[in-house]
């Protein structure tokens, strides 16, 4: 069996219940996954840099795509710009000068995205940025809102990963649990929805498991488990 890449989301799949405690038993899991030989890439809408550093320090691939696919980080001074922050700040005053209650969440300096609290509708946004023509588009990570640059997505970033790695589609199983991770499903063979993943995420996966989070990471794993040792 050919080594296999995993790509896993962070909140809302390896934290503990969707926060941001880490599961450390689902850590381990990955950590034992990449003892095995295969490839545990993090592709998060969080910073780049807070996944490479997570990967560093939990024994995985340093290599990390964050601000859904904006952004892919392979050290610690080499980061690959694929989104456009400029144009993502120029629609965020537009979307402000229109609607009420915008917040920017703060969170840990983004290089290619804005990110704002949840506090508004996204679909009256999205209608802004539809009438406005504006190059960009809004995503719920069910941590955050996310403006990218048009054309970003978590496929976007992880698929020059791919390259660089010399993977195929076939290789890749994805785990996650929003919206964000449908474009991450698409590119992989086997994708992988934990327990508190919508119905509509559900339905865009090869597989669903029960358990929520981080304890939907360690079932999905024990599921595949016997076709990840025959390597």
């Amino acid at each position: 069996m050919k080594r296999k890449t995993f790509a896993v989301d962070i909140d809302g799949t390896i934290t503990e219940n969707g926060g941001g405690r880490i599961n450390l038993d689902a850590l381990n899991s990955l950590r034992y996954i990449r003892k095995l030989g295969h490839n545990v890439i993090f592709v998060s809408g969080r910073s780049s840099v807070e996944g490479y550093l997570l990967a560093v320090y939990g024994g995985l691939n340093t290599i990390a795509v964050g601000e859904n696919g904006g952004c892919i980080t392979y050290g610690a001074n080499d980061h690959i710009l694929l989104g456009n922050k400029v144009k993502c700040v120029d629609a965020l005053q537009v979307i402000r000068s229109q609607l009420s209650d915008i917040v920017e969440k703060p969170v840990f300096p983004r290089m290619t995205e804005v990110v704002l609290e949840r506090t508004f509708d996204i679909e009256k946004a999205k209608r802004v940025v539809e009438h406005s023509k504006l190059d960009v588009v809004l995503s719920d990570s069910q941590y955050a809102i996310h403006i990218n640059s048009a054309g970003i997505n978590k496929a976007r970033g992880f698929e020059e990963v791919m390259k660089r790695l010399n993977v195929s589609r076939e290789d890749v199983i994805s785990i996650g649990d929003s919206d964000t991770d449908i474009p991450l499903f698409n590119v992989s063979e086997i994708s992988i929805a934990v327990g508190n993943a919508s119905d509509k995420v559900k339905s865009h996966a090869t597989m669903s498991v029960s358990a929520h989070a981080g304890d939907g990471v360690i079932e999905a794993l024990d599921k595949i488990a016997p076709r990840l040792l025959e390597i």
